[in-house]
């Protein structure tokens, strides 16, 4: 069953591109019409490509890997912070700092940073601090906090990328080509969708449309978690069963030894 429909996309605005002036020529076969001096992007292609894109998201979820979103453009970044976070997939809504996958050390040592501080808060190191000195640390942990705080759970480097605008966030996917990081993309007609992975050619400026692929590919993350709990849940009771029929058997032999 598709994810979506014509309907919803139309609707959405999704397949209104760039003005044909501004276009990358890698995007033509995704590219239905012009019109009005704007390319028109074929919704039945991007129909495709989201299930494709929303299957394998939904394969990553399920193994337990984490997916981590980019979106740090005024329409997108509310969208994406309060949809994704449903899902307790890590984003980065706010500036992506660069070496944010390259060097990522770094970027553990400034979350253990947050963590540290936290823990002076209600250890009663702060109580020996200067207000001068509490006010310094207090400032840098916001700071931490508003960089790093949507990412603090994600303890090794990803599975995989989802981008909207992939030409905004460059450095983002330029950083997972070089770690081998697959990268998933709403794309516009003025990128290039050679870069990525996983091609979602649509419009990656309306918050109608950037909303609407966004729910689409968090529904299909929550799926593969799904799957993936209530794989554990059937584990563990088959499990539990094993141990259980497992101690009779235990005991009849227990019995047998004191008789003789």
């Amino acid at each position: 069953m598709p994810r979506t429909t014509f309907e919803e996309l139309l609707d959405a605005g999704v397949h209104f591109g760039h003005l044909t002036r501004k276009w990358n020529p890698n995007m033509a076969p995704y590219i239905f019409m012009e019109k009005n001096g704007i390319h028109i992007i074929d919704l039945h292609k991007t129909l495709a490509q989201i299930d494709d894109a929303a299957e394998a998201l939904k394969r990553i979820a399920k193994s337990g890997r984490k997916i981590l979103f980019v979106a740090t453009k005024k329409q997108a970044k509310e969208i994406v912070a309060e949809r994704v976070k449903q899902t307790g997939m890590p984003y980065v809504t706010e500036r992506w700092s660069g070496g944010m996958l390259t060097n990522f050390p770094t970027v553990r040592k400034a979350v253990k940073k947050m963590n540290t501080i936290d823990r002076m808060a209600t250890d009663g190191t702060f109580d020996h601090m200067s207000k001068r000195e509490r006010l310094q640390v207090s400032r840098q942990r916001a700071k931490l906090e508003k960089l790093l705080g949507s990412i603090k759970d994600l303890t090794r480097l990803p599975a995989a990328l989802f981008v909207v605008d992939i030409s905004k966030e460059y450095i983002a996917v330029r950083e997972a080509i070089k770690l081998n990081i697959p990268v998933f993309g709403l794309v516009d007609t003025n990128s290039d969708p050679e870069l990525i992975d996983f091609v979602i050619p649509g419009n990656d400026d309306a918050s109608k449309s950037i909303a609407l692929i966004i729910d689409i590919v968090c529904r299909a993350i929550e799926e593969g978690l799904s799957e993936r709990k209530a794989e554990k849940e059937k584990e563990a009771a088959t499990a539990k069963n094993k141990t259980e029929k497992a101690e009779p058997s235990e005991k009849t032999e227990s019995t047998k030894s004191d008789n003789k």
